[in-house]
């Protein structure tokens, strides 16, 4: 028989307790986060949204029927609780928690509910497969790492609505269910009940409405808004995402830049207490295409794209050559103090480069006594060998990775390659942020797909 809830009130959240309340009584609600028992006293770290507070039922101390009940509780009971504030006793408080210098002396305890054994632990870090996680999502939601994103995004959400409401913007809401027009991806589509035959389609965005809303004299306009698109899934889009959408009229570019930048710095303010250094760099989408691979550059770290391509036209490797003289691209990267990479690891690479349209990857490694070792080493000559170290900027203990290909494939596969391998070998520094603006973007690219010009 489960305890009720009846006339009891929580008075604090776990995680609000500071040494402030020494002395008080106070009432909790939570979740079992672990359960101790040594030598008879039982500890349990009680847990709610707020944080973690550990509760003590000591035989000597607590009353008979609240020991008994502890005795029972395992991890994720939902516990109500009773007790009196105290300072943990020198020696045991503990720095990893907010409330790591007190406990509570529980004088009241009631198990609300029961739980049976998780199908994984409620802890970061954990090594389960997503689709178990998503299957027990409520659960998986009760992680530290999981409930801090939630707050984190519900803090973003709050802030963006203080800067643009303080910058005349005024939040409109738009249909979701819309005709449909021809944007960048496919639309959902919606039948209708009551028009047979005929469909809605799903916003790709809100942009038909918000020239709409411009138009009518608005001015200024912006909302949190869903948008959909029935493309191919990939690490960073999904068929659903939330943007941050605004418009404005009357304005130039550099407007635009201004509040988009200015929100920016103020979140990262506001919520994280770290200063963004205005104004971001720009670079043209050219030059981070050629330099980086993408038009999204983590430049965080080096493994910038260097150009072999007019070399290539001189050598006799016919897989650079016949690429260079066909209007491909040959390219690189120096991997700093990468020779030390084993043959698996460099085919690793290649299978890798492979997954994103590379027919393969040439390598060359610079021993540390500066000799060459690879297996195209025997195409170039000692000038051309020793041109692609100058090219790519090589020293002793380097590997040098190249993709030849169309322009668009060989810039895909290394922008890819580039953040794969800094990921690999732990390149990007905790904690340091480098914001750019990608300007000057071609209005149109061709979609293969598609067979058309598209947006």
């Amino acid at each position: 028989m489960l305890d009720k809830l009846e006339d009891f009130k929580r008075d604090y959240f776990c995680g609000e307790l500071t040494e402030n309340n020494i002395g008080d009584e106070v009432r909790l609600l939570g979740w079992a986060d672990s359960v101790r028992d040594h030598g008879g006293v039982i500890f349990i770290n009680l847990r709610d949204k707020e944080g973690i507070v550990q509760i003590v039922i000591d035989p000597s101390k607590s009353p008979e029927k609240a020991y008994e009940k502890a005795k029972k509780v395992r991890s994720e009971y939902v516990l109500a609780v009773r007790g009196r504030v105290n300072r943990r006793p020198a020696g045991t408080e503990n720095p990893k928690l907010k409330t790591g210098n007190i406990e509570v002396a529980v004088e009241e305890l009631r198990i609300l509910n029961t739980c049976d054994i998780l199908p994984f632990p409620i802890e970061d870090n954990i090594n389960v497969h997503e689709e178990v996680r998503l299957k027990y999502r409520y659960l998986d939601i009760r992680r530290p790492q999981m409930l801090k994103n939630l707050i984190l995004r519900h803090e973003v959400y709050q802030a963006t609505r203080e800067y643009l409401a303080g910058h005349g913007f005024l939040e409109v809401e738009t249909p979701m269910l819309t005709k449909s027009t021809p944007e960048g991806a496919r639309d959902f589509l919606v039948p209708s009940r009551l028009e047979h035959g005929k469909f809605y389609a799903l916003p790709q965005s809100p942009q038909l409405f918000k020239q709409i809303l411009m138009v009518a004299g608005i001015e200024r306009y912006f909302q949190i808004v869903k948008c959909f698109r029935d493309e191919d899934l990939r690490k960073d889009r999904q068929p659903e995402f939330t943007q941050i959408d605004f418009e404005m009229s009357f304005v130039d570019e550099e407007d635009v830049i201004a509040v988009s930048e200015g929100l920016v710095h103020y979140l990262f303010k506001k919520i994280l207490g770290i200063e963004i250094s205005l104004p971001i760099k720009r670079m043209s989408y050219e030059e981070a295409i050629n330099r980086y691979g993408t038009d999204k550059p983590d430049l965080r770290y080096g493994l910038e794209l260097k150009d072999l391509t007019d070399l290539a036209k001189e050598v006799e490797f016919k897989v650079f050559r016949s690429v260079a003289d066909s209007g491909g691209l040959v390219k690189g990267i120096n991997i700093k103090g990468g020779s030390k990479l084993s043959r698996k690891e460099i085919d690793d690479l290649t299978e890798y480069a492979q997954k994103f349209g590379a027919k393969g990857m040439a390598w060359i490694k610079i021993n540390e006594d500066g000799s060459f070792q690879s297996p195209i080493v025997k195409f170039f000559s000692d000038q051309q060998m020793q041109q692609i170290k100058n090219i790519m900027e090589g020293e002793n203990g380097d590997l040098l990775i190249f993709i030849a290909d169309t322009p668009e494939i060989t810039h895909r596969v290394l922008g890819f390659l580039r953040k794969h391998i800094a990921e690999k070998l732990d390149l990007i520094p905790e904690g340091k942020w480098e914001f750019v603006w990608i300007v000057d973007f071609p209005l149109l690219e061709w979609d293969e797909e598609e067979n058309r010009l598209v947006a």
